[in-house]
């Protein structure tokens, strides 16, 4: 709730907070329905006392703006709200009837709290240390600005930057031309453009738990349906009508497990969904940050055309780039890219220069190696704290990469209730039934983000909360 206080205004707290709530309702910004902020949320926003919030609160719904549900919060009042604004939209019942469905509660707080001060144990993204801020610097002082390279860009992205990605590429065994490779806003843009442009509704769209995609709703918003598998299952029946799924995949460094599978689990995989003549969608964001040598991609033997490959820049250099891409057939490029057109109008000119520049550059390298080093160092780091707090109630596979460490707990303790504890006590978790639902057993921890003293900080306030769960 954006509401700035005065602190030096002959005003008082009561009557500044007062006047812009009721401001909020005046102009629509809370219509009827709307629920407030709990009075311990309100305070803590604000910086001032619950009892003032509380005061405040009485007071507008003495005046009839508010009113109170029993067990389920403070909500903007109708009656008095239609008698004086007749014509007001009832945006609850829109936002219900949209087509795509909200995050999870959890999500949803995940993403208020991450901007906040906030130990994040969980954050998928790298910390701003890590970032190569001096490198990306010197690249954006070694490019001239052309009006061509920083407008729109071409359907499938610039080409320079289709061409480097082509190059870079090589090195996952991916032999592809600039034609085969369109430019998106981050992979998860591709996962919209694929559902939107490839499947008709009620498709099925395969994939092994615990995964990435369980935590997402776009597919479901696009009216698929998503079919869970035990870990190797081959035993897939379809009928005529799921004949349009696709199955997805993050075959090295799965987020959130960490696991990177075999060169012969994937040529497996590959003859498995091409013989049942499904598409695969091969997410590989992480394969720059294995520890060591990790199998070809997937898309590497794929003589079928039957890989959509998705690869980004987001978890190596940086997120607020948003660049990643799709490598397919042709045909299936066209199409996305029309659908991305309709979107966007393409993905940011400038932010393509910067990325094609990037990764023509000896800069790319030099940071992925400093890189896997420092993230390696996290993760000992972390693997110590573990080993120090949960070795007799938990246990995890040594990571091989990546970000996260996959904890999984001998008894179901990873409930809404941990998360929220832990919120309090300035934590941010990231539950297992986020990626697998049902799972209370799994943590996602994070050693990309917080730093070690977080990291430190962090993980002891977890064991003692689990220490009291226990006991």
């Amino acid at each position: 709730m954006e509401i700035q206080l005065d602190r030096h205004s002959q005003t008082t707290l009561f009557e500044q907070i007062y006047t812009r709530m009721l401001d909020r309702m005046y102009q629509g910004e809370w219509p009827p329905g709307t629920k407030l902020p709990s009075q311990r949320k309100l305070a803590e926003q604000l910086g001032v006392n619950r009892s003032t919030i509380i005061d405040v609160l009485d007071e507008l719904k003495a005046e009839g703006w508010l009113e109170s549900k029993t067990g389920s919060g403070t909500y903007v009042a109708h009656n008095s709200w239609q008698t004086l604004f007749p014509r007001q939209y009832h945006w609850k019942e829109r936002i219900r009837a949209g087509i795509h469905q909200p995050n999870l509660q959890t999500i949803q707080l995940i993403n208020e709290y991450e901007i906040k001060e906030i130990i994040r144990l969980g954050t998928g993204e790298l910390s701003p240390s890590l970032l190569p801020t001096k490198q990306l610097e010197e690249v954006l002082q070694s490019i001239s600005l052309d009006p061509r390279t920083i407008g729109y860009s071409e359907p499938k992205g610039h080409k320079a930057l289709r061409h480097a990605v082509a190059v870079h590429l090589q090195k996952r065994g991916i032999q592809t031309s600039p034609d085969c490779i369109l430019i998106v806003s981050g992979a998860l843009q591709a996962l919209q453009l694929i559902s939107l442009g490839l499947l008709p509704q009620h498709s099925t769209i395969y994939y092994e738990a615990p995964s990435y995609i369980e935590s997402l709703h776009l597919f479901q918003s696009a009216g698929m349906r998503l079919s869970r598998l035990h870990s190797g299952s081959e035993n897939i029946t379809y009928s005529k009508s799921q004949k349009h799924g696709l199955f997805y995949t993050i075959p090295t460094l799965n987020n959130p497990s960490g696991t990177i599978l075999t060169e012969a689990e994937r040529h497996d995989l590959y003859q498995h969904w091409t013989n049942l003549q499904i598409p695969i969608v091969e997410d590989d964001v992480y394969n720059e940050l294995a520890f060591s040598a990790i199998p070809p991609a997937i898309k590497s033997v794929d003589t079928a055309g039957n890989v959509l490959y998705l690869g980004s820049l987001s978890k190596t250099v940086s997120p607020g780039l948003r660049i990643g891409w799709v490598v397919a057939p042709e045909p299936v490029v066209d199409r996305l890219a029309d659908i991305k057109m309709q979107f966007d109008y393409g993905a940011s000119g400038f932010s393509q220069l910067l990325a094609a520049t990037w990764l023509a550059s000896p800069h790319h390298e030099t940071h992925m190696q400093q890189l896997r080093e420092n993230l390696q160092q996290r993760a000992t780091f972390t693997e110590a704290l573990l080993a120090k707090h949960f070795h007799n109630i938990a246990v995890w596979q040594k990571p091989k990469g990546g970000f996260y460490i996959w904890l999984r707990f001998h008894q179901p303790l990873v409930t809404k209730a941990l998360f929220l504890k832990l919120l309090q006590k300035g934590v941010l978790l990231h539950p297992g039934y986020l990626y697998d639902r049902d799972n209370h057993h799994h943590l996602r921890l994070s050693f990309a983000y917080a730093s070690l003293p977080e990291l430190e900080k962090g993980i002891d306030l977890l064991a003692q909360a689990v220490k009291a769960m226990t006991t």
